[in-house]
């Protein structure tokens, strides 16, 4: 589903309702333009009518009969003419229609007035008419002036209203480019509110201010409680690692209370190992590691080969390793890259097949990416568990006792330390693949 920013919607909304205004207007303006004409027309012919009543009033009607039973006149094209004869006593009209005429031979349509007053005891009709040709020869005009009118106003209220949305919600885009677009967790950088006259938009920020610092807070207090108790912890340990290592060594213990003695070594050893992943993981946190370190993939991937060579033995596995050695990588840590590579392809000889393969290969596209993909024919991880193998002390179906989900923890945190993504893909029986993203300013080209 694409989602559309407020300002693209807002947009689209003005433009389509200012274009449905105009759709409407063009649809309804012939009829309007012919409505209003007929109505001009008919004011017209009543503003006529009282001057002819005006004449007659000061001339009387013989000004306008001369001795003549009825008087008609019309203009030379036809367009207009007046009429004033004798009307019976019970004939009262006050009307304005359309009808036909026929004035000299021709038939026209007229819109006419007629009107009957009294004059000395004798009723008179007065029809005064318009061609309805005239009344309609300037609706097209019109019809085009109105529409250029309309479609100005359109333009000009639209742009007012597309930059005074801009204004409005410009508070709105700094708020979610200060305070969302590129930032990364922890923030703490301190970015001061946006200034803004939008009681919302206030709110909207000093909300999203508070609701950092109190991530920030929570997440500096389990970061200072993961060190200390770690640090704590070490202590009790090698007293305790001391103390079985004496009893183990004394002659009178039997030797179930020595298998016991062993087993227990074990479990202490597993809580070391969780003790020291947890600071390893507050260090990271806490960004105790320098980033200034130039580093050889291929190089490295060797080097965590040397240590976990031993162990491909041991299940028959087939390792390679398809890292060109012309990239080079920058402002990166070496140890803690190693921790990471070491860790997810521990977890590739782990939980691989008897007779398996582990592959970790790249690609690259200069000026673009850089991907290394560690690759096995392991025995995959359920979907439902994907989005928990990253979590500390979060087991998955496939996870034993022993680390208890920090190794993964351990190179999530790395990744998130270098600013790289890391990304898996597995499917059941098939195999995993663990993607770690570099970003394309870290990549460089021997030589």
């Amino acid at each position: 589903m694409c989602i559309v920013k407020l300002l693209s919607k807002l947009t689209l909304f003005i433009t389509l309702s200012k274009l449905a205004i105009v759709v409407l207007f063009v649809t309804l303006l012939p009829s309007l333009v012919e409505r209003i004409a007929f109505q001009y027309t008919n004011y017209y012919l009543q503003e006529q009518k009282k001057k002819v009543l005006k004449v007659v009033a000061r001339n009387g009607v013989e000004f306008y009969l001369g001795g003549e039973q009825s008087y008609g006149s019309y203009t030379m094209l036809k367009e207009e003419y007046i009429a004033l004869e004798p009307a019976s006593a019970t004939k009262k009209l006050d009307t304005i229609g359309t009808a036909k005429r026929i004035v000299e031979q021709d038939t026209l349509t007229y819109r006419i007035l007629s009107y009957t007053f009294k004059y000395h005891n004798q009723n008179y009709l007065l029809e005064i008419g318009k061609t309805t040709a005239t009344i309609n020869q300037y609706n097209n005009a019109l019809q085009r002036v109105a529409l250029y009118v309309l479609i100005s106003l359109v333009i000009v209220t639209l742009l007012i209203d597309l930059s005074f949305t801009r204004y409005l919600l410009r508070p709105l885009g700094l708020i979610i480019k200060s305070k969302l677009h590129n930032r990364k967790f922890p923030f703490n950088e301190h970015i001061p509110p946006i200034k803004t006259s939008t009681k919302d938009f206030k709110y909207l920020d000093t909300s999203l201010i508070q609701l950092m610092d109190q991530i920030n807070d929570a997440f500096e207090k389990e970061r200072e409680f993961t060190a200390n108790a770690s640090h704590e912890l070490m202590t009790p340990i090698s007293i305790l690692q001391n103390k079985i290592e004496n009893l183990m060594l004394d002659q009178g213990v039997t030797d179930d209370m020595q298998h016991r003695l062993i087993e227990m070594m074990k479990t202490l050893n597993r809580l070391k190992k969780i003790v020291h992943s947890l600071l390893l993981i507050s260090r990271i946190e806490n960004e105790q590691f320098a980033k200034a370190d130039v580093i050889h993939p291929n190089v490295l991937i060797n080097e965590v080969m040397e240590e976990l060579e031993h162990r491909l033995a041991e299940k028959d596995l087939h390792f390679k390793s398809n890292i060109s050695s012309n990239v080079t990588l920058i402002n990166l840590n070496h140890d803690l890259l190693f921790q990471l590579f070491y860790n997810l392809i521990n977890n590739s000889i782990r939980y691989n097949k008897p007779q398996g393969s582990i592959s970790v290969d790249e690609l690259y596209i200069p000026n673009e990416l850089y991907i290394i993909m560690v690759k096995d024919t392991g025995f995959g991880i359920p979907d439902a568990d994907l989005d928990l193998i990253f979590n500390r002390f979060k087991k998955s179906n496939r996870s034993e006792s022993e680390g208890y989900g920090l190794g993964l923890s351990i190179v999530k945190s790395i990744a998130h330390y270098h600013n790289l993504t890391i990304s898996v893909e597995s499917k059941v029986n098939q195999g995993t693949t663990f993607s770690i993203h570099f970003p394309i300013d870290m990549v460089k080209l021997k030589g």
